[in-house]
């Protein structure tokens, strides 16, 4: 029985694990399961062959799709994850919403139940074909064998091609039939994207808008990635401040004299200012979405590859549908020399005051002698210790905050979080994606400990594989975002704390080195010695659970909700509790 098994024909999961590799794919990510077997068993013979190409055990399958994620979003290749039938393939749901809204090419494989028992409610049985189609690009079952190979090519095509996520669903008995004699369509060859220029009529109105404004603000999204120099260019001339969003930061802000910073709920800086006090405001390459930060009566441009997002977050004058640096380039001999630069200095300066101010209250020697420790001096740290090609990846909720303010692109960092599904616990997992595709490169995790908590045994997959991923926990034993949306909204905080946990300790017993921080002079050397071990490593700083984002605007509203929340507070017998908060944020409160 073992030598016919040796001798077995080529099946459908051979295909499968074939045209993977064939598309570059060298990772996937997942946990094993009987309705897998043959395609698990198919990447067990296929790298035992010498094929380049490792099956990672994850500890939860939406791990699985959150490290395939940021595998593509670093390699800009194919990466893949899988999940078992039912329950196993339902947990990368939301790893996958991630992914295909970061518009990064993953390809998930969600086995199913025998194909004689779908539609019978048979044990496990959901429809994955359907269930995954708001999360993806492509989504189809692959019922029969000979259907197997363009389905399986044209489900890469499409997570290059949009780029986003294509599931592929298949019966564990479909995956074990002997595959076709026919020739396996090639999936290798990856045709270089077009030039998207703008249309000349357009060009020409956008360039006499800007040259009849006496004030023009840019706000950048991910859009001018690869378009940095240009778009720097094109704001001297025009003597135009730069404020971006968080997916733009590490593309526009480095080598930038004119950047104003970050607006909307974690921002910093004089961007929101600057875009309010603007005459032309021209959005590049962004679909930021929070309009209560954009200005209802500032005439205001888009330039975007994709129609799609013109004009749904706020008022448009005038759309150019076209690439950000195509559309610079060609708009920089078309724009009148020698404007003034009052409106650019007055921002930059006003920016600058508030990176010396807001920002960094809580970073420099003072607040190395604050216990307890500010999240803020723990990001300041950190990068000033960090590599200059390092790989971060962000919590969501006050990680995203910290690193937005304190983390410094120059071209070569990465910034990786859910910045657009905005999901909890996505650091760690994105790690390992990162760690697992960029061996030799820094990776670091700025965990907070309802992330860390939510997929703990993560912890378990970088120890079983030694990815060197650096943990820097942000240790506040609550959900400091969720309690400042409370206290805007006028409510006391509930249901944010949690129990005090030595995580160092977990982390220590699992096999990972680790130390716990609880006073800011030993927090520096801490964080050296964590990047300078071989190997992974987690810190656990205890910070202060009072200290909040405040947003760089607050409207009459706020003001109200803060007041209600903290009288809610105070005749609830939290006096201590008030006095605790307003001790630690006063000095972030903007002032004019």
């Amino acid at each position: 029985m073992a030598k016919q098994k040796q001798q077995r024909n080529r099946t459908v999961a051979d295909v499968l694990v074939s045209q993977l590799i064939e598309a570059g794919a060298k990772r996937i990510y997942g946990i094993v399961g009987d309705s897998l077997n043959p395609i698990s068993d198919s990447v067990r013979r296929a790298a035992k062959a010498g094929a380049d190409i490792t099956w990672v055990q994850v500890r939860h399958e939406e791990s699985a799709a959150f490290a395939a994620a940021a595998d593509a979003e670093i390699t800009g290749t194919l990466a893949v994850c899988a999940g078992s039938c039912g329950p196993g393939n339902l947990h990368l749901i939301n790893g996958l919403y991630d992914a295909n809204r970061s518009k990064v090419p993953v390809l998930a494989i969600a086995s199913h139940i025998p194909s004689k028992q779908i539609g019978t409610s048979f044990f496990q049985e959901t429809h994955p074909d359907r269930l995954f189609t708001e999360c993806s690009v492509y989504s189809e079952m692959i019922s029969s064998a000979e259907q197997a190979p363009r389905v399986i090519a044209s489900a890469i095509h499409h997570a290059y091609g949009a780029p986003g996520v294509a599931v592929l669903t298949i019966p564990g008995d479909v995956a074990d039939h002997d595959a076709p004699e026919t020739h396996v369509i090639d999936v290798s060859t990856r045709p270089a994207r077009p030039r998207i220029v703008p249309d000349a009529g357009a060009l020409r109105e956008l360039a006499a808008a800007i040259n009849s404004a006496k004030k023009v603000t840019f706000f950048a999204g991910a859009g001018v990635r690869g378009a940095h120099d240009d778009v720097i260019a094109l704001a001297d001339k025009v003597a135009a401040p730069i404020g971006h969003s968080l997916r733009g930061k590490e593309w526009i802000q480095y080598d930038n004299p004119f950047d104003v910073g970050m607006s909307g709920l974690l921002g910093y800086g004089s961007a929101y200012d600057a875009t309010m006090e603007a005459d032309l405001l021209v959005l590049l390459g962004t679909d930021f979405p929070y309009d209560q930060f954009l200005p209802e009566k500032v005439r205001t441009v888009q330039i975007d590859t994709d129609p799609t997002h013109l004009g749904r977050r706020t008022r448009l004058d005038l759309a150019v549908v076209a690439d950000v640096g195509e559309t610079v380039r060609a708009l920089l001999p078309l724009i009148d020399s020698g404007r003034s630069r009052r409106f650019l200095d007055s921002m930059v300066a006003k920016h600058e005051k508030a990176m010396n101010g807001v920002v960094g209250a809580y970073s420099g020697r003072k607040a190395e002698s604050m216990v307890p420790i500010h999240p803020e001096l723990v990001a300041d740290l950190l990068d000033q210790e960090a590599s200059d090609d390092a790989v971060f990846t962000v919590d969501t909720g006050m990680c995203n905050v910290w690193a937005a303010r304190y983390i410094r692109p120059n071209g070569r960092r990465r910034v990786i979080g859910s910045f657009l599904h905005g999901s909890m616990a996505n650091a760690m997992p994105h790690a390992i994606g990162a760690a697992a595709s960029q061996p030799g490169r820094q990776v670091i995790a700025m965990a907070g400990d309802g992330g860390l908590a939510m997929l703990l045994g993560e912890l378990i997959t970088i120890r079983h594989y030694n990815l060197p991923v650096k943990v820097l926990l942000f240790d506040n034993a609550t959900l400091g975002m969720v309690r400042l949306e409370m206290l805007v909204d006028g409510l006391p905080s509930f249901g944010t704390d949690s129990p005090q946990v030595d995580y160092a300790a977990v982390a220590t017993a699992i096999g990972i080195p680790s130390v716990r921080v609880e006073h800011p002079r030993d927090l520096r050397s801490a964080i050296r010695g964590a990047l300078d071990r071989p190997g992974p490593a987690l810190v656990d700083v205890v910070t202060d659970p009072h200290a909040l984002s405040i947003p760089p605007t607050i409207t009459a509203g706020q003001v109200r909700g803060f007041a209600a929340a903290m009288s809610k507070e105070v005749l609830g017998g939290g006096l201590g509790e008030v006095v605790s908060m307003a001790r630690s944020n006063l000095r972030n409160v903007p002032r004019p």
